[in-house]
């Protein structure tokens, strides 16, 4: 902001003397102002939308294999808790979660409304998806029609064959460890969390867990639409990466002993 104003104070000096500094400093300081509005504006719908579709697909994944568990029921209500919603947000939850269970929802115009938010952004994605296989995982049950919607849904959102594989690796975990992020994932099911080859060199290894990382940090995530609710869903995501790089090194390490 204070370089904006100073700008603009001194093309205003350069134009009016005296007075173009203080109109040039001001009409800077305006501008900042109207496009920092600006900017605030979009991230706050961008954060309504994908609070919306997230529970709406929610709902849908849940009714996927033809009923709404009351396991699953109970792990959007513990979904509810740990994002802190108010009375008010868990109200709107509720609705957008009871129209995704709905007969007549359309999954597909639901993706279409998201994609544009978090279609450039793979570690928005993989945020979203978190919450999806904690969903359908709750009941402790993977059923074909689930896996079947899911991977409607991930390449409804544009993923990449790679994140494919991941979210595959993540579905195994979440049914494996009960929807729990810090179960010890298989080394393969590692690998592809990483999205490395199994024949990755160490260093590669080391970078993309860094680069994975510094991408999925809640703050940055906050900054491209994440709402500040789910930074606990974000905080679970780098705690996978964070198993599967140490699963990779300890079995890394105990073939070269």
């Amino acid at each position: 902001m204070l370089a904006m104003v100073l700008i603009g104070g001194l093309l205003g000096f350069l134009i009016g003397g005296p007075v173009g500094l203080l109109i040039g400093g001001g009409l800077g300081y305006w501008l900042v102002r109207r496009v920092r509005r600006s900017m605030l504006g979009r991230l706050a719908a961008v954060q309504k939308q994908f609070l919306e579709s997230t529970f709406a697909v929610m709902g849908c994944m849940c009714k996927a294999d033809g009923q709404v568990t009351e396991a699953e029921l109970e792990a959007s209500r513990q979904l509810w808790d740990r994002l802190r919603l108010g009375e008010e947000q868990r109200a709107k939850a509720r609705e957008d979660f009871t129209r995704g269970k709905r007969d007549d929802f359309d999954l597909d115009a639901e993706l279409a409304k998201l994609k544009p938010i978090i279609g450039s952004q793979p570690a928005l994605r993989q945020v979203f998806l978190q919450v999806q296989l904690a969903a359908i995982a709750a009941d402790g049950e993977l059923h074909s029609a689930e896996h079947e919607m899911l991977m409607r849904v991930v390449r409804g959102l544009g993923c990449s064959e790679a994140e494919i594989a991941q979210v595959e690796a993540m579905l195994r975990g979440a049914a494996e460890g009960g929807g729990a992020a810090s179960h010890e994932v298989s080394l393969e099911d590692a690998y592809q969390v990483l999205g490395v080859s199994s024949d990755a060199s160490d260093a590669e290894i080391k970078r993309q867990y860094r680069r994975l990382m510094s991408e999925n940090h809640p703050d940055k995530l906050a900054a491209k639409g994440l709402p500040d609710n789910m930074r606990e869903v974000a905080k679970e995501r780098t705690s996978e990466i964070g198993n599967a790089y140490d699963r990779i090194r300890k079995a890394r390490s105990a073939d070269a002993a």
